[in-house]
């Protein structure tokens, strides 16, 4: 059922956590968006902002910048989540294990940024998983991440990929040779490095999962969260590109 306050209708009409030593330009935002979003700080114990709107890049974008994302559930009509608390990883927080650093110094890996979007996002999207989770509507899939979940539906696919193609969504490879590799927790390591020479301030995760708290993801009460991002969401931040040995992380 749909809340009233929750429905999505209608027009829509501080100081960064580290600023690198040479900002790049921002992005122009891709709206105005058709949609206007509820206050995030008003959605329920579920983190249900609201139902319905499309996956259009100024919704998206206008959804991100205010702390809301999609999370499809099949047979429901488009849900957006502002949960609470909040998954984040601090830049500073991420857990490497001993065999974690044995792999990034051994492995040979080599990782680089925006060279393989299209494949990355197929490869996400081909861990099937439940995204209803026991029922009702929740964020979050229902199985941990890192064991088979995914919100990557066609029509998000679709919706990335073109948020990628104007410059607001971005993908880490990891590669061995010139083969993609998996390894999710590689990747993070390297995200982490690269988002903290680029003026980043932590790692959005949305919900804590198993998986995640093992890397060393935590909670952030959602008033926290929405205060950072407004501070931050200005400011410009770019991950450099250049292909690098994941060894120089271990």
């Amino acid at each position: 059922m749909e809340p009233p306050e929750a429905k999505l209708s209608g027009p829509a009409p501080g100081p960064p956590c580290a600023r690198p030593k040479e900002g790049p330009i921002p992005l122009p935002i891709p709206g105005p968006s058709r949609w206007r979003f509820p206050d995030p700080a008003t959605a329920g114990e579920d983190g249900l902002v609201g139902i319905g709107a499309d996956l259009e890049p100024a919704t998206l974008v206008d959804a991100y910048r205010q702390g809301i994302f999609p999370w499809p559930h099949p047979g429901a009509p488009l849900p957006w989540f502002s949960p609470d608390p909040r998954g984040v990883i601090p830049l500073e927080g991420v857990t490497v294990s001993r065999s974690l650093r044995a792999r990034l110094r051994r492995s040979g890996w080599e990782t680089t940024v925006d060279r393989a979007f299209a494949a990355v996002l197929a490869g996400c999207a081909d861990r099937r998983g439940d995204p209803r989770g026991s029922g009702g509507l929740k964020p979050g899939p229902p199985v941990d991440q890192g064991e088979g979940g995914t919100w990557i539906t066609p029509p998000m696919r679709v919706a990335y990929q073109r948020l990628h193609d104007l410059g607001h969504a971005h993908s880490l490879e990891v590669w061995a040779g010139d083969e993609l590799v998996g390894g999710s927790k590689v990747a993070l390591v390297d995200l982490t490095a690269r988002l903290t020479e680029a003026g980043g301030c932590l790692i959005d995760v949305q919900m804590v999962t198993p998986h995640l708290a093992s890397l060393g993801a935590r909670d952030l009460p959602r008033a926290e969260f929405l205060d950072l991002l407004a501070r931050a969401r200005d400011e410009p931040v770019r991950l450099p590109g250049d292909r690098l040995p994941v060894a120089r992380l271990g």
